[in-house]
């Protein structure tokens, strides 16, 4: 008969018995002797213990429960499960349990000769006689909110400050300044940074150590930009629509604020793909000023103007001026609305990216 036995409440103890044993279930002589939460064998405390039986053979699961499994965390669990299964014999097998491991964290358990289950399905147990892989492209909910939280415009501002020079150390009262927002704000996105390991610590402080990871996380997450979108019609083209647009895009800041943006902009910062519209992130003043300046034409069919009044100015703040005149969403924005505007757009945003934000 099992034999549970409970010393401590260890984190999510029961789930993780029950999950532990569930999986050796799929090993068809495998027998369940005894699960230990919070066992104190060996001279050290474990989340939890699993004796079983399986080809005449007697063997214990020595596990780590953690409630994250950010890479930060896995590496730090690693270190301790070596010198918790060391204490138990040979026969004992190193086991990280989570709510979610990324491939990433079981790279590195793999790495590490670690078994590993997590809540959503990822699972691997190898032994001389015992194979179990199991993988799972499903992510928990609040695996994404976190993530998601971490491009949230006042976030963003912070990794957009970041990725001008990701070798660049910053305090944190700096970085706040340099992104304007709160100490609060950039307190959490330096622990989201550096618990996904895209960003170090040293003794000058913050660097992103990982920029390319970061930017892609961003990339695969980034959604239209909140706000209001406009489609107009001009009937200005080529130097005319020029002339009229560095009328508004030079402007100073007190008469409205507008930049090309997507498509427009990468034509300022890496030429590659053209296309017939034109594209723009203004706030209220800059898109009446782009109306009268561009004579646009509300359109529903055959538009060749669009505009964003994005819900947040954070766009608007980080402008580039490649030209005299001429000011463009930065290369990270540019890179990010590029990738959502099609085929054509992900080739041009990647163009941009080999030439603006290549980092290795």
């Amino acid at each position: 008969m099992l034999k549970i036995r409970e010393k401590v409440k260890g984190l999510g103890g029961e789930a993780a018995a029950a999950a532990v044993c569930n999986l050796l279930g799929n090993i068809p002589s495998a027998r369940v002797i005894e699960v230990e939460r919070g066992s104190t064998a060996g001279g050290g405390e474990v989340d939890l213990v699993v004796r079983f039986d399986a080809f005449d053979r007697s063997r214990t699961l020595v596990c780590e429960v953690k409630n994250s499994g950010q890479p930060r965390i896995v590496r730090e669990a690693l270190l301790r499960l070596r010198d918790s299964v060391a204490t138990f014999g040979t026969a004992a097998v190193p086991m990280l349990i989570a709510p979610y491991l990324s491939p990433l964290a079981q790279a590195l358990c793999r790495y590490n000769g670690v078994a590993y289950l997590d809540e959503v399905g990822n699972a691997r147990l190898a032994l001389d006689d015992i194979f179990i892989e199991r993988r799972s492209d499903s992510r928990p909910a609040a695996d994404r909110r976190a993530l998601r939280s971490l491009f949230r415009p006042r976030s963003a501002q912070v990794l957009r400050v970041l990725l001008r020079d990701p070798r660049r150390a910053w305090r944190v009262i700096d970085l706040a300044r340099a992104a304007d927002v709160s100490l609060g704000h950039v307190s959490n996105v330096r622990k989201g940074l550096l618990d996904r390991e895209w960003a170090q610590l040293s003794a000058s402080g913050l660097h992103l150590s990982a920029p390319d990871r970061l930017l892609d996380a961003w990339r695969d997450d980034y959604r239209e930009p909140a706000g209001e979108h406009h489609a107009f019609y001009t009937v200005l083209h080529g130097a005319a629509f020029e002339r009229a647009a560095r009328e508004v895009l030079g402007a100073p800041s007190g008469e409205g604020k507008a930049l090309f943006s997507s498509f427009s902009a990468a034509q300022w910062l890496a030429p590659f793909v053209r296309t017939g519209m034109q594209y723009f992130h203004a706030d209220r003043a800059g898109l009446e000023r782009l109306k009268a300046q561009l004579k646009l034409a509300p359109s529903t069919r055959g538009e060749n103007v669009v505009v964003t009044v994005p819900k947040d100015a954070g766009s608007l703040a980080d402008a580039v001026y490649p030209a005299p005149g001429v000011a463009c969403t930065d290369a990270v924005q540019t890179y990010l609305d590029l990738w959502i505007a099609g085929e054509r757009g992900q080739e041009a945003a990647e163009h941009l990216r080999r030439e603006l934000l290549s980092w290795r």
